[in-house]
């Protein structure tokens, strides 16, 4: 048989559309799979990235079609964002025209690689049906109390007038327009992930040995919970006159209240109101109040990054257990955001603390023994701690907390790194937000059956601003408590909403989506996802977006589930040279000219077989070269197989060679549970496929080739299916492709085991013996086989390595 990939795979195509051979089943009572990859954001071009994902997943859930059971494996669109918007100011193009042309050609991209993707579930998150549903939750959570309006520091974009997400500052500028983005406060819409924190860190229990362990580890230390101490810091008399009585106290978090004798500083983030106050009031001179507004209108990545800096604000604090006064200085290492932008700071026993006191010669007191230099941050008795001395400062944590509680000085008190999730964009492309602002009623939520509030169409994007608080006619409406004339919410959704609630969309049967945003029984058979698939990019927020989501889904009534995804692989980035691909650096493959060049199923072989999904991939021509020849090499075997059905054969009558390619088949076959169900190591699967090709290359049987062909195609089939379609219909009519096959055991029986014969550390000769040959009988074979390298030698160490060799160390005699 020759092999034409491009007549081969248009065939397969149009019989997998014609048969809609991968529509999940209606039947909520089969057993099921649900494989998910994470769906693309339409940006024009698939990459290799795109393709290793989904070559992932799709060899997953053919896999799993062949066990019967009912999968859904869906594909989306992440559709909405400023991408859109910055490709309609370069090109002169509607947002919504660029989204979903790219989305037709992005498709057609898919179904030349021969996914086998649910076509009836596919949806773009900014379709109206999509975005009606998305926002009866939103209102729902604002009934909740779930999402509610505030005034917060948001990091803001004059030139582009937007919000942006501290992702979308690099190196303190609008990744859009790359002006320098500023800190601003403004109102917005904040969503309460803050009361499922601790929810969220308990369940990560639940994914151990189902998530990678690096992920996990990213999710408990973006959700970081700690627990101390919180305290009011008064300020000395003479400071508060000098802020003319208009502060009195700050609140202050600390980890280590066994520390607290240890405070020499204290200090504030640049944002904090007492900061701002003596900034704003000339109350610091000119040069100083100038250097602590640049820190304020630094991001918190460029702080951490940061060497430590930090000024004299000219005030004191009194220590409430001392009634020392302790200078207060600003530092750009304290943030607003957490433990309320107030530190104590303890330098002798913490290396940020210590860092800046050295900095500016500030006092560091030693209050826990141990180690000879500082900062100490390990256990130890406290010294120089009043009645606390003497204790070991763990112990001494929980009683300084009581101490402090019943002098009604502060409480113990659990703190989150995780903030409340922001998700009001100043943006056109976007969900729309689907409140109002009366006069009379203040904020009123849009009605559920009014919904979807739609995007206007006739706007113009030009990157100033956002197009729908300048539209002349959308954001005017009537209020719909009152209806008296109000003003349409201009805000529109951060786009990781929409990608925090899409799996349980695909779940719902698409003849109810009109009815329904999720349907709870059909929610409830396919979720939790089996197997989800995407880059490790995502680790942090949109898995803890999503897992958000799902549990105030389930609080709303709309799912049972606590956690979407039940496994979820990580796969690692494709590069070239060392490089990640990327259309700025050049050096990218498309994914049209390689399946053009040598098909589809070429480029699923390579992307499998060059590395573990999990590890980076570096892009390898050569690699692509020996992809194409091994299935060419299929082919070319084709005319050896002389059996429709898997023959049956008498082991033992076989030649060795037969013998041990038929070991070579079913020891391909043995692996692929293992690889298909638990490790995704498609490298090791594909290259025991090509060994037993090449085992079989060097024996004649016929029955020995139908067999292997049989169970090897089985095997490809998820990974090759165009190729492995085609020619298990010519040879075996798909009898072989319809179910997952059975290892014959007698091929693993051993007739003998070969050992090599080492002798003075070198390869002498090698040897066959019974399996069930004694210690003793190997070595005298050994010493038999490899007599002539003994001769004048006497042998002074004998190892054996059973079921391997035999090694002789050896002296002369």
């Amino acid at each position: 048989m020759s092999y034409n990939p491009s007549e081969i795979e248009a065939k397969w195509q149009k019989q997998w559309d014609d048969e809609q051979a991968f529509e999940p089943s209606d039947s909520l009572t089969q057993k099921k799979k649900y494989i998910l990859s994470m769906f693309p954001f339409p940006s024009g071009r698939l990459h290799m990235g795109h393709v290793r994902n989904y070559a992932i997943g799709d060899a997953i859930a053919r896999y799993y079609r062949k066990q019967d059971y009912n999968v859904l494996h869906p594909i989306g669109w992440d559709a909405f964002g400023m991408p859109a918007e910055n490709a309609a100011i370069k090109h002169g193009r509607h947002p919504k025209d660029w989204t979903y042309s790219n989305i037709d050609y992005m498709r057609k991209e898919l179904n030349s690689l021969g996914l086998s993707f649910s076509k009836t579930r596919e949806f773009a998150t900014c379709d109206p049906l999509y975005t009606k549903w998305e926002q009866e939750f939103i209102i729902k959570m604002f009934a909740e109390g779930l999402l509610f309006r505030e005034s917060t520091t948001v990091n803001w974009c004059e030139d582009c007038h937007t919000v942006l997400a501290n992702e979308q500052v690099e190196e303190g500028c609008c990744w859009r327009c790359d002006n320098p983005v500023e800190l601003k406060e403004m109102p917005g819409y904040y969503l309460d992930i803050i009361k499922y924190a601790d929810e969220l860190l308990e369940d990560l229990k639940m994914l151990e040995g189902k998530w990678p362990n690096q992920v996990l580890t990213m999710q408990n230390n973006w959700i970081g919970k700690s627990q101390g101490l919180e305290f009011e810091f008064e300020l000395s008399e003479e400071s508060k006159a000098k802020l003319d009585g208009k502060f009195d106290t700050y609140s202050v978090f600390t980890t280590r209240p066994d520390t607290i004798y240890g405070v020499s500083y204290s200090a504030l983030a640049a944002e904090h109101p007492i900061t701002k106050y003596i900034v704003e009031h000339n109350l610091i001179d000119e040069e100083t109040a100038g250097k602590i507004t640049v820190i304020a209108n630094m991001s918190e990545r460029e702080r951490a990054q940061a060497d430590k800096e930090g000024y004299p604000l000219g005030i004191t604090v009194v220590h409430p257990l001392t009634g020392e006064e302790i200078p207060v200085w600003t530092a750009n290492f304290v943030l607003a955001s957490y433990g309320g932008g107030a530190v104590m700071a303890v330098p002798a026993h913490d290396e940020r603390d210590h860092e800046f006191a050295s900095k500016y010669d500030l006092p560091i007191k030693r209050v826990i023994s141990g180690g000879e230099e500082l900062p100490y941050t390990g256990e130890g008795e406290l010294v120089d701690s009043a009645a606390f001395t003497g204790l070991n400062n763990y112990e001494a944590k929980a009683k300084v907390i009581a101490t402090f509680e019943e002098a009604g000085f502060g409480k113990g008190t659990t703190n989150f790194k995780l903030r409340n999730w922001g998700v009001s964009r100043q943006r056109y492309w976007g969900a729309p937000i689907p409140f109002v602002h009366c006069k009379s009623c203040g904020l009123v939520p849009e009605k559920i059956e009014n919904l979807p509030i739609a995007l206007p169409e006739d706007v113009e994007i030009t990157g100033e601003g956002n197009p729908l608080e300048n539209h002349p006619t959308w954001k005017h409406c009537k209020c719909p408590k009152c209806g008296e004339e109000a003003i349409r919410e201009t805000d529109t959704l951060d786009t990781f909403v929409q990608s925090s609630w899409y799996q349980f969309r695909y779940a719902t049967n698409p003849k109810k989506w009109n009815e329904v945003g999720i349907d709870k029984e059909e929610a409830n058979y396919w979720l939790g996802v089996d197997q989800y698939i995407g880059g490790i990019e995502h680790a942090i927020l949109h898995l803890l977006y999503a897992r958000f989501f799902t549990k105030v889904l389930r609080d709303l009534g709309y799912v049972n589930i606590d956690e979407p995804f039940n496994r979820l692989l990580t796969q690692g980035m494709v590069t070239m040279d060392g490089a990640k691909m990327s259309k700025s650096k050049g050096n990218t493959v498309d994914p049209d000219k390689l399946i053009e060049e040598y098909g589809a199923d070429t480029a699923r072989l390579f992307i499998l077989f060059a590395a573990p999904p999990q590890k980076e991939l570096e892009w390898n021509d050569n690699a692509v070269e020996g992809a194409f020849r091994f299935i060419k090499k299929l082919y070319d075997r084709a005319d050896k197989v002389t059996s429709k059905t898997l023959p049956v054969i008498e082991h033992g009558a076989l030649s060795k060679e037969s013998k041990l390619a038929r070991q070579k088949i079913y020891e391909a076959l043995q692996k692929s549970a293992d690889v298909y169900e638990k490790t995704f190591a498609f490298n090791t699967l594909i290259a025991a496929c090509m060994e037993a090709m090449n085992a079989l290359d060097k024996q004649e049987s016929t029955e020995v080739w139908s067999e292997g062909m049989y169970v090897m195609l089985n095997l490809l089939e998820p990974i090759i299916p165009h190729a492995a379609s085609e020619l298990s219909e010519v040879l075996f009519e798909r009898e072989n492709l319809k179910a997952l096959l059975e290892v014959k055991e007698e091929v693993f029986v051993q007739e003998s085991i070969l050992y090599v014969v080492m002798i003075g550390g070198k390869k002498r000769t090698e040897f066959e013996i019974s399996p069930s040959a004694s210690q003793d009988e190997i070595l005298a074979k050994a010493k038999e086989e490899g007599a002539k390298w003994l001769e004048g030698m006497q042998i002074v160490k004998e190892i054996v390595v059973p079921n391997k060799l035999v090694n002789l160390a050896v002296k002369p005699s």
